[in-house]
């Protein structure tokens, strides 16, 4: 028996703003403080996204009950920082991820940030990581998730694709992924539950 998974929705291309300072990036991100909507600035570009609605939120919900309990059985002292606001004008990026972790005590940044792709095309994410300097990203995006972990030092950082998590040890992916990507959240979580209990 195959069991169904979600569905995916058509996705929608973010509206691009090019020549935009950081100063009126932060009047725009004021005016436009409301619900159903996402800002994000990289190198004088402002991207403003609407969010997907329920799907999108479902599948960041899913990630997070999944990943919370397995850092909790698996002994993580963590800390869910939500969609928090990872910004610097020094690096001229803003971003705020779906979900993030700080998966040490005293982290000042997250550690991990969880992205929900529902859209297509806009600013390069993971760009404004690196230079925020997060550690490491996940990308879910049509079923698939994948894993970027943050390479070097100083000036010379970038993101490698990698198999499994170095920041997450030890969680089974492909298990993760098959949760994620159910469409009955509470066989996903009991599924996954016994699973890591064995």
């Amino acid at each position: 028996m195959t069991s169904a998974t979600i569905a995916i929705p058509v996705k929608e291309s973010p509206f691009l703003f090019e020549g935009v300072i950081w100063r009126e990036f932060k009047a725009i991100e004021q005016l436009l403080d409301r619900p159903g909507y996402r800002l994000s600035f990289l190198d004088g570009v402002l991207e403003i996204r609407r969010m997907p609605g329920e799907p999108h939120e479902t599948v960041k919900e899913r990630i997070g009950a999944l990943l919370e309990l397995y850092l909790l059985m698996a002994g993580f002292d963590f800390t869910p920082t939500g969609s928090m606001t990872l910004e610097s004008e020094a690096v001229a990026a803003k971003r705020e991820a779906d979900k993030s972790y700080k998966l040490a005590p005293g982290s000042r940044l997250p550690d991990l940030a969880i992205e929900v792709v529902f859209s297509s095309g806009g600013i390069n994410k993971l760009e404004v990581y690196k230079r925020l300097k997060i550690k490491e990203v996940w990308f879910w995006e049509d079923g698939v998730l994948e894993i970027y972990h943050l390479r070097g030092e100083g000036n010379m950082l970038d993101y490698e694709r990698v198999s499994s998590s170095e920041e997450v040890k030890g969680i089974d992916l492909d298990l993760l992924l098959r949760c994620i990507n159910m469409v009955n959240h509470v066989d996903a979580i009991k599924t996954f539950q016994q699973a890591i209990q064995k």
